[in-house]
């Protein structure tokens, strides 16, 4: 199998090298690209990227938008992949790439359209995590479920493999605005098959976590967007 791997980042200049690097080391022998996306970043990681753009299979993209959002990252990227497997993970180095063969051989052995790198947020601690963000995770977890249907037990992951043609397929129908595209997508439609594949969620080393109010805001217009799509569709 191919795969595009596509990576949203900003501020990651102290991550990102090393990430690209470990990549590379452990998908070498498959045939790949990788797609990273920088929403306007002010550490200095533009200077880095360039240097990075002249590696074989490895694309760069500048939004240059006004406001931030991973989301819209992410289509960029989708936008441009030339293969139909896509990959997405975060900068930070919080996803190993270790894990991404194991996906794609998972993806392959089940015939499944997506396959979810997944943190257990229900069943056991993640250290890596704050007790408040974990617990904020199970909450909107439990609400997902309750309101879409169980499809993973960790919707909210940034740590997945998919079919392109979902994106294809339904970028019309997407809510594309905030943190947790794979809800979007792996919601789109009914019929999708997702596997879960369990990880370790990693510690962060350099930088600084993304996360603020602005998830749960996003998160909530998506769950009124979604549910007013899909009662429109039953009409």
């Amino acid at each position: 199998m191919s795969v595009s791997i596509v990576i949203p980042v900003y501020n990651e200049k102290n991550n990102i090298s090393l990430l690209v690097s470990k990549i590379i080391s452990n998908i070498n022998r498959i045939k790949h690209e990788i797609i990273i996306v920088d929403d306007s970043s002010i550490d200095g990681s533009k200077g880095i990227l360039k240097k990075l753009s002249k590696k074989k299979n490895l694309k760069i993209i500048f939004r240059k938008e006004k406001i931030r959002d991973l989301s819209k990252s992410c289509r960029d990227g989708f936008e441009i992949s030339k293969f139909d497997k896509i990959l997405v993970m975060d900068g930070d180095l919080q996803h190993n790439p270790k894990y991404i063969l194991r996906m794609i051989k998972m993806m392959k052995n089940k015939n499944c359209d997506v396959v979810v790198g997944v943190r257990d947020l229900i069943n056991s601690r993640v250290k890596s995590l704050s007790f408040f963000r974990q617990s904020a995770s199970f909450v909107l977890i439990r609400f997902l479920n309750l309101i879409f249907g169980k499809k993973t037990i960790d919707p909210m992951s940034g740590f997945f493999l998919f079919k392109k043609k979902i994106y294809t397929k339904n970028k019309k129908l997407l809510f594309l605005k905030g943190f947790k595209i794979l809800a979007d997508l792996i919601y789109s439609e009914r019929n999708i098959s997702v596997k879960d594949l369990k990880i370790n969620f990693e510690y962060r080393v350099k930088g600084a976590s993304k996360l603020n109010y602005k998830i749960l805001i996003y998160l909530l217009q998506f769950i009124i967007f979604r549910i007013f799509q899909k009662t429109f569709r039953l009409f």
